[in-house]
Parts: structure tokens; sequence; C-alpha cells
């Protein structure tokens, strides 16, 4: 086969390969000349990644820098302001004296008030940082300079108080505070009762959470820095870890699980704060609060109740024979535990 083949036929093979392998080559060439540019694309996009991670890391490095020679320290405070300084010295912030490794503007009074230097030369109080005339918004982040690393206090600044205008200062006195532990203007419930005068009457009911005998505080069920879940609570509804921190027995988990208190919360059958009726119930009759669930509506997921259950004489109280009503572990009918 090979000695048919004619002179123009071993041209045209010749002619094919050299294709082929320019072709090859101008592709491999363009394959690598692509990697060098992506690598150089890269290693620009490093540098500048670098050069801005710097820029960044340095000005935040420059926001806490500070110039020694401006602070006066808190014993010069206290020559003007002795009433302050004994205050400061009983409440928790004295201990800011003793972090000495990271500079005059995280000690003592110059902590929250800034640089002081000008202020005591001059005894003009617009040289030194006040906190009444800064806005709540103001006065907070200067809290939360220390405060904002730890859980309860780390969302503040996206929290319901601070968005109704409500900053640390409308709680919390550094100064003159009437409850030590956590420097609260006012002891709860009546500190929290100042704003949330609809929820006040509830704990004046028959049946209520202790709050006003102080066996419980509001703080226990709602984080006043903020959250994640509404009304600032520590759990969702679902959830339910704020009521089972006290109510354990009805935490389960059950075998058989009784479905408001998985979907809906505690809330679905109990008044959180109080209410009229036996066990806070959100109906005195207890029947009529299981029919808001089981009857005979096409769209209900409950099952209704059974056609021989005479609501007006033996079954007017379901809790009678279903008295595992929160979950059980043996009976799918909650009959019992």
């Amino acid at each position: 086969m090979l000695r048919k083949m004619t002179k123009w036929s071993w041209l045209a093979v010749i002619a094919l390969l050299l294709v082929f392998f320019g072709v090859a080559a101008a592709r491999q060439q363009n394959t690598g000349g692509g990697n060098a540019a992506k690598e150089s694309g890269k290693q620009e996009k490093k540098s500048k990644k670098n050069s801005s991670g710097e820029t960044a890391g340095q000005k935040n490095m420059d926001q806490y820098k500070a110039d020694p020679s401006q602070y006066v320290g808190s014993d010069t405070c206290k020559t003007c302001h002795e009433e302050q300084g004994k205050s400061f010295d009983r409440g928790p912030h004295w201990k800011t004296t003793l972090a000495g490794h990271q500079g005059p503007e995280w000690q003592g009074c110059e902590a929250c008030h800034g640089p002081g230097k000008e202020h005591a030369e001059s005894a003009d109080p617009a040289k030194i940082i006040r906190f009444g005339p800064l806005s709540r918004e103001e006065s907070s982040k200067r809290c939360l300079t220390c405060h904002e690393f730890g859980e309860e206090h780390s969302n503040f600044l996206r929290s319901q108080h601070l968005k109704n205008n409500v900053g640390c200062v409308d709680c919390h006195s550094v100064h003159t505070p009437k409850v030590g532990r956590q420097l609260l203007k006012v002891a709860q419930p009546q500190l929290c009762y100042g704003c949330h005068q609809e929820v006040k009457p509830d704990f004046s009911k028959p049946f209520h959470h202790k709050v006003n005998e102080g066996l419980l505080a509001c703080s226990n069920c709602h984080n006043p820095h903020g959250g994640f879940q509404t009304r600032q609570l520590r759990a969702t509804a679902a959830q339910d870890m704020v009521c089972f921190n006290c109510h354990t027995d009805k935490a389960g988990p059950f075998a058989f699980e009784h479905g408001p208190v998985k979907t809906e919360g505690c809330i679905a059958c109990h008044q959180p704060h109080g209410s009229s009726n036996p066990r806070q119930l959100r109906r005195a009759n207890v029947n009529l609060l299981c029919l808001e669930c089981h009857t005979f509506t096409v769209d209900s997921a409950a099952p209704a109740i059974p056609s021989f259950h005479n609501q007006a004489q033996k079954y007017q109280a379901c809790t009678m024979c279903h008295v595992a009503i929160h979950g059980s572990n043996s009976d799918h009918f909650f009959f019992k535990p």
C-alpha cells in the first residue's frame, strides 16, 4: 500500500502532520500563557489583598493607639470628682486599672471618658467625653468597647432596645447604681415595668410567674441585650428551653409527643406572664382549649374527638383521662406517662 502512494499523497500526509503539530504547539503556548496570566493575576490580587489587609489592620490598630502623654490617670480625676471616684472604686470597673499591659486608654476613668489631660488643665467639660450629651448608640458603643465580646452583650447593636433608643445608660449607672451586681438603676422587675407597662398587670393575676415576689426575673427568660429570637427570648417558643429550665418534667424527649409542644411551644396553651385561669391556661375550660385543635374541621391536623365524648357530662375535662398531656413514653393517647 505504501508503494502505491504517489508523491502528492506523501506531500498531503506531511502537510497534515505539520498542521497537527502546529496547532498542538500553539495550544500549549496559549495554555502556558494563560496560566502565566492567571498566576500573575493571582499574585497581583494577593499583593493587593495583602496591602489592603495591612492597611485595614493598620487602621484598626491606629484607632487603639493612644498618646500616653494625654492621659493623667484616675487619681487625678478623683481630686475633683471625689464621689464618682469612690463609687468607681466600689464598683466592678476598678479592675480596668489592672490592665497595665493594654495601655492607659483601657484603664480607670479614662477608659470610658477618654484622655483627660486637656480637661484637667482647663476644667472645661467640653474637653472630656460625657455620656449625657451622647446619643444612645454612641454611648452604648463606648460600653461595648469592652462588653461586646461576651455572648450576653454581643447582639446589643441589633437589639430592639437600641432600635427604640434605649441604651446602656438607661438601665445601668456606673456611679449611682441601686443594684450593685449589675449596676442597675432600679431592681427588676420595676426597671422593666418603666417601659413595659402592658405586661405589669399580668403578674398581678391569680396565677402568674413569681416575678414580683423575686423568685424569677425578666432576664431569666428574656435577654435585654438582644438576640436572634422574637421578644428577645433566650430560646425560641418551639424549643421552650426558657420554660424547661424550671419545668424539667415537661422537657422530654417522649416516645409519643404532643404536637403543639414541639411546634408552637408552651405558649400554645399557657399565658407566660400570668392568667386568671389555673396553670396559667389561655382558657378557663380545659375542653375549650383542647377543642381549638381537636375539631371536625377539614383542615385540622389534629384528630377530632370521638363521637361518644359527651362534653356536658362525663368527658367535660380532657385531662381527667389524658393525664400525660405534655407527652408520654407508653401511650399514644396520653392515658399514661
